[in-house]
């Protein structure tokens, strides 16, 4: 086991500095006493319909696998209209960070493929049905392959047009989805929805606050950590998430609100049910993934946030930065969270414009 001495955040880092780096999923790191290790395994993929919203009678859903140029098997979620007269257009779904498919990707995947477009929900390596040693562990690399594997597999299906498939990335991944759309050019429109940058937020906390020293702190404290997980042969994991104790952050708070009750909760989620490994965010931390947004261009980008969510500032910088077609939906009196599941306040009207648009025949 690691001792006390080795756990210790770093000097001056304590934990309002550990929440602004790490962002709700893996606000734990450091912050808490360590569990040395996981027992968490890729588990065997279900048929059953386990999700966190209604299964429509509306559509053809099935659950299939397929692998990502690293070789790791994803597992998905697809919903297609039923009885398609012509091949489809298709949207490829994820996230939010720490999530799975059964919350809000597959809740985003259902409406739009009620709405007549075929979707794919997946889950990303390392987390919920997909493959892949340890778990809980995430790679602004790998996760933005896992997208255009995703791309590859709905592409090859005999019901799609592959030159008509666009990309949703919820919370984490919607900065994902955007790295995704600057290197692959396969997809011709993409949506972030309540975006968050995870490589900005890891390296800079929120707001951009982290100072140099705590940076430099923080680099410190995860690099003394891989000489315990190389001690111990497996890496180690922080308490399971949002367990709150009080004097949390609101938007925390608001995490907790729909990851740990009956909103929102999942045993295979994370953020539900789990931690991310301590070192995940090592990798987060040097690659700055929305560097190349302007690149998408000409392809559209729709951003959509809540007006009252903390998290805003991502997707208006991320607006910023981007070139022409672009659109920033800022909807009124929402919270980051709103989006994850509020059907009444997701516009799935505008989300279905867009495709439509941007996707049509």
């Amino acid at each position: 086991m690691s001792t006390p001495e080795t756990n210790a955040p770093a000097p001056g880092l304590h934990r309002r500095e550990l929440l602004k780096l790490t962002g709700a999923g893996i606000a734990a790191f450091g912050a808490a006493s360590i569990i040395a290790s996981s027992n968490a395994k890729a588990q065997t993929m279900t048929n059953e319909w386990d999700k966190t919203f209604p299964k429509s009678a509306k559509l053809d859903h099935q659950k299939v696998t397929f692998k990502n140029r690293y070789g790791i098997t994803l597992a998905a979620d697809m919903y297609l209209p039923k009885n398609p007269t012509a091949k489809l257009a298709a949207i490829v779904v994820s996230g939010p960070f720490g999530a799975v498919k059964e919350q809000s990707s597959g809740l985003y995947a259902q409406a739009l493929a009620e709405r007549g477009f075929a979707t794919l929900a997946f889950d990303p390596s390392y987390t919920g049905e997909s493959g892949g040693e340890p778990r809980n562990v995430a790679s602004p690399d790998i996760n933005t392959e896992d997208f255009s594997a995703a791309v590859d597999f709905i592409g090859l299906r005999p019901e799609i047009d592959r030159e008509r498939i666009g990309v949703i990335g919820i919370c984490g991944w919607g900065g994902m989805a955007l790295s995704t759309a600057a290197i692959d050019k396969r997809i011709k429109a993409v949506v972030a929805s309540t975006m968050y940058d995870m490589t900005r937020v890891m390296s800079k906390g929120y707001n951009d606050s982290v100072t140099p020293q705590q940076r430099t702190e923080t680099l410190e404290q995860l690099s003394r950590q891989r000489w315990t997980d190389a001690e111990e042969g497996s890496p180690a994991y922080g308490p399971v998430s949002l367990e709150l104790k009080g004097g949390e952050p609101q938007f925390v708070v608001e995490y907790a609100a729909y990851y740990k009750t009956k909103r929102g909760f999942h045993p295979r989620a994370i953020n539900s049910n789990a931690a991310w490994s301590l070192t995940t965010p090592l990798s987060f931390m040097n690659l700055p993934i929305l560097t190349y947004i302007a690149e998408i261009s000409p392809r559209p980008i729709l951003l959509i946030h809540g007006e009252k969510a903390h998290s805003r500032y991502f997707s208006e910088t991320a607006f910023a930065a981007a070139a022409e077609p672009k659109e920033l939906m800022i909807i009124p009196g929402a919270t980051h969270t709103d989006l994850y599941d509020q059907v009444d306040i997701i516009p799935f009207d505008k989300l279905t414009s867009f495709f439509q648009e941007h996707l049509g025949a």
